[in-house]
């Protein structure tokens, strides 16, 4: 089945339409497609997110759209939920008002001692005068917060799917910025995916960041796709597409040679 479920529309930061998104899909040989808008629910006050008020409007959106491609295409409503501990979280409960058939939960920002939220894929710059100013100047220890946050994410909510779990990888190619070979990071990895496992949550391999062109690799990288299927986590394939022409980025490649499920094939997945 080819679907992706990594959707970014007009909603929120995506450059195209839902339905533009879904007749490039159509174009492309898909059979499902699912919407997946930047949420920071019980939160408002972000610009490229739902807010309480756009979401059930986004929500109505999507589901007359899947009633319109009924018999030609699969439309799933879904949303990418952030963890911004001591504010937002992919719970389930926040996402009542509008019934998602699925959550991916995500982490953009590390919450630092000081409480200032450390953007983690906005840019270069930002990134490292985040860890100069709130961590010290120490990748490490950034690094370790982040998974830290990404293991609390995954043990304490209800949500589906654990969205680019090694984002912190997405400017080390081109600013390099700690060892990915390093024991402490090697370590760290393992303990998320032992996490993950745990959860029994999917996770995705999210080629977001080749269509962005940061890096020639999905997310989570290959080493740790290793450790996690080692504990017998599952996959998605994800193109955590922000406009139609990167619908299927990297598909080809990943999809002959990874195994993944799909929304319809799990059952633990919520239907309409």
């Amino acid at each position: 089945m080819r679907s992706n479920y990594h959707t970014h529309t007009t909603w929120c930061d995506g450059k195209d339409t839902p339905r533009r998104m879904i007749e490039a899909a159509l174009e492309k040989g898909f059979d499902e497609i699912g919407f997946s808008s930047h949420s920071m629910l019980p939160e408002s006050d972000t610009e490229w997110v739902l807010t309480p008020v756009k979401a059930p409007r986004y929500a109505a959106e999507i589901r007359a759209l899947a009633a319109e491609y009924a018999g030609r295409i699969r439309v799933r409503l879904g949303v990418e939920a952030d963890y911004v501990p001591g504010g937002a979280s992919p719970d389930r409960s926040n996402y009542a008002s509008i019934s998602p058939e699925y959550i991916i939960g995500s982490i953009h920002f590390v919450v630092a001692t000081d409480g200032v939220r450390v953007p983690v894929d906005h840019s270069p710059q930002l990134l490292a005068e985040g860890i100069r100013d709130h961590f010290g100047g120490s990748a490490e220890a950034f690094i370790r917060a982040y998974f830290a946050q990404q293991r609390d994410m995954v043990s304490r909510f209800d949500f589906d799917v654990v969205g680019h779990l090694d984002l912190v990888r997405k400017f080390n190619a081109k600013h390099p910025y700690f060892d990915e070979a390093a024991v402490w990071y090697r370590d760290e990895l393992a303990a998320t995916a032992d996490a993950v496992a745990a959860s029994g949550k999917l996770a995705e391999v999210n080629t977001g960041a080749i269509s962005r062109g940061w890096l020639d690799d999905a997310y989570p990288s290959a080493d740790f796709r290793a450790l996690l299927r080692a504990r017998g986590v599952r996959f998605i394939l994800s193109a955590d597409a922000h406009s139609a022409d990167s619908l299927d980025c990297a598909f080809d490649r990943f999809g002959s040679a990874e195994e993944f499920v799909s929304l319809e094939a799990d059952k633990s997945f919520r239907t309409p």
